[in-house]
């Protein structure tokens, strides 16, 4: 990838758009940044990108930005179809996402995985498994790590686990995994892509340029995700909590088992599964085929598949007080993961739900919720909306309980519900961006919080 001399403009301050940055500044491009935001508004420290010799331009981005740019760049927070990449498009400038930056530079083979829930609980498996096999490794993406960085670190004999979002999918033409994976695709980002057939497509693109000696993994329990078959050009593998395949990973009984040319391949049981739940069955069978495709025997993988004990914020156990157990779940900002988190427990819950509101339909995750919550602690921007809903679902109102804007006043209200054996369930269904910076930062307040109790 020659950039040498070449004037690249990178759209997005985020940390993939500093990624890009640093990295077609260390290839030799005249590199320029801008963000809308004003450089006040932003946390970050831009004096290293400086020193590098990156010019940095915040706030209103004049057309005049791109004149003799051949590349931009396009951090996955920024959407397509803001006026500057459109202009980009007008002047036939090649517009690229960061993780189509990564494709170009990488050296090693990728795993790419994507799916409306369960993408970094997914990935960060894929990344052990695969250390069981390679002895070099990375795992980058819409996990927290850019996937560019990465690309660069990982030699041609390792292998890259990525996670993948609708998002980073917008602007990407060329990205072409070795093995794809797409776990489910449920109602979200219906704001950002206007309909949910334009999310799915989003989710298609990842594995639209494979070809035959390619594999797609797919979820055979998810019709949207299992007729995705038909579009594919790579060798399709299913996995499946619910069907015997006779090729593929699924449950023989209780047993987690990849069935390949003729051979079953026994893994664990439920039982020694080490992250609970079955939603988490789906994600465990995912990873492992996707890494067995990758090069990894059922032998290596079997240790790794009883000892991964999950991710911080996908119900995260925090602690147990007088026979209450606090669980952080945070991840869950839509209703389809909240209602996979609530089927995780058999006791009595004690949910904290509400937040930064997506408007998706309630009707399904209130079934669970009239179904498991003994006491319902609404927060955020959402609690009006969720309450009034409730209401409507027939949840009893003296169950419904009120934390405004605040974390701590949500613990304390959930507290003095709880009691044994009874769970608290942070699971807010929503988005973090009425209270917090993001999901992670809420995660660590509510975790806070609880060990404080």
């Amino acid at each position: 990838m020659d950039l040498t001399g070449k004037k690249v403009l990178i759209i997005g301050a985020g940390i993939s758009g500093f990624a890009a940055a640093k990295i077609t500044r260390r290839l030799g491009a005249q590199v320029t940044l801008s963000d809308a935001k004003n450089e006040a508004d932003l946390t970050d420290d831009f004096e290293e990108l400086r020193d590098m010799g990156i010019n940095c331009v915040f706030g209103p981005q004049a057309e005049e930005l791109l004149d003799g740019v051949s590349l931009v760049i396009v951090s996955p927070a920024v959407p397509a179809r803001i006026p500057l990449i459109q202009a980009a498009y007008k002047r036939k400038i090649r517009v690229a996402s960061e993780v189509e930056l990564a494709y170009r530079l990488k050296k090693a083979p990728i795993c790419a995985v994507t799916g409306t829930n369960g993408k970094t609980t997914t990935v960060t498996l894929l990344g052990l498994l695969l250390e069981s096999h390679y002895n070099k490794v990375g795992v980058g993406g819409n996990i927290g790590v850019p996937l560019s960085e990465v690309a660069l670190e990982i030699p041609a004999d390792g292998y890259i686990a990525a996670e993948i979002s609708s998002y980073q999918m917008e602007v990407t033409e060329e990205f072409h995994p070795h093995v794809a994976t797409v776990l489910n695709v449920t109602p979200d980002h219906i704001v950002r892509h206007g309909s949910m057939e334009e999310y799915q497509r989003m989710k298609e693109r990842m594995f639209a340029q494979q070809k035959g000696k390619d594999f797609l993994v797919l979820n055979y329990d998810d019709e949207r995700v299992k007729d995705m078959a038909n579009r594919a050009s790579a060798h399709v593998v299913f996995f499946s909590r619910q069907v015997h395949l006779h090729e593929g990973a699924y449950l023989e009984g209780d047993m987690l088992t990849i069935a390949w040319k003729g051979e079953d391949y026994p893994l664990c049981s439920i039982g020694e599964l080490g992250i609970k739940g079955a939603h988490n069955v789906e994600n465990a069978l995912a990873a492992a085929m996707t890494a067995f495709l990758a090069g990894c025997s059922a032998e290596e993988m079997t240790p790794v598949l009883k000892s991964f004990r999950g991710v911080e914020h996908r119900i995260e156990y925090v602690r147990t007080l007088d026979g209450v157990e606090y669980y952080n779940d945070s991840k869950a900002t839509n209703t389809d993961s909240a209602i996979k988190a609530l089927e995780t427990f058999d006791d009595g819950i004690v949910l904290l739900a509400g937040g930064d509101d997506k408007m998706t339909d309630l009707t399904d995750f209130l079934v669970r919720v009239k179904e498991r919550v003994t006491d319902l602690v609404l927060l955020g921007a959402a609690a009006d909306r969720f309450e009034q809903e409730a209401l409507k679902s027939g949840y009893p109102a003296e169950h419904i309980h009120r934390a405004g804007f605040s974390m701590d006043e949500a613990v304390k209200i959930a507290h003095s519900l709880a009691k044994a054996p009874q769970v608290v369930l942070l699971s807010p269904a929503c988005a973090s961006f009425d209270m917090y910076n993001g999901m992670a930062e809420r995660g660590r307040n509510f975790k806070d919080l609880v060990n404080k109790l």
